[in-house]
């Protein structure tokens, strides 16, 4: 019996997800400029012809790698904005956040470092900046919901509170185990999320 569409399209969503997975972490080990497509099909266990069935080439895998990421990023800020209440919207996000990078430490440590490239680097600067000009229209809606709750200084709230939750991210993806993540959640939770927080 031959195949529906759908589910032929959720076999091509698995094999895409697994190129990405293998691409990650060859780029976390090697590089993205060491690392061949002929080692990403290798790790993937699939031939090299297969994978051209899928990406033109390892920067357009790169680039759908980021695309993936910002759109994860925008449904978890829409998701979180849907809500009515600010200090519920703040919680959504840190939530959101932490159990993100429990479930893929290394995905957030790939994005990390991909922000993190030399203007010199000609590819992967164009991805570094198309992440960091996510993260700012981030923080300016993050800016809005710190106003709503009454906030004196909004954008310096918001500031602090991503520092302070960029810090437990990079803590729970660098010590996944070691790291009292429920303990600190709470932290953070009761700092941003108890009002008033005219601080």
């Amino acid at each position: 019996m031959p195949r529906t569409q759908k589910e032929n399209e959720r076999i091509r969503q698995i094999a895409i997800e697994n190129i990405r997975n293998a691409a990650m972490e060859l780029f976390m080990k090697q590089g993205y400029h060491a690392t061949s497509i002929s080692e990403i099909a290798n790790y993937a266990n699939i031939s090299k012809g297969l994978l051209y069935n899928y990406f033109k080439g390892k920067e357009e895998l790169l680039a759908t790698m980021v695309e993936a990421r910002i759109s994860e990023l925008v449904q978890v800020m829409n998701a979180a904005i849907d809500l009515e209440i600010p200090v519920d919207q703040i919680r959504y996000i840190i939530e959101g956040a932490i159990k993100n990078v429990q479930q893929k430490p290394e995905v957030f440590r790939f994005y990390l470092h991909l922000q993190t490239q030399p203007e010199s680097d000609q590819v992967l600067i164009k991805y570094s900046r198309l992440l960091i000009e996510e993260n700012a229209k981030q923080f300016e809606l993050q800016c809005e919901i710190f106003k709503n709750m009454g906030v004196k200084e909004p954008i310096m709230r918001s500031l602090y509170f991503s520092s302070t939750l960029q810090g437990i991210l990079l803590m729970i993806s660098t010590y996944p185990n070691q790291f009292p993540i429920e303990e600190v959640k709470t932290q953070i939770i009761q700092e941003f999320c108890t009002p008033p927080i005219n601080k």
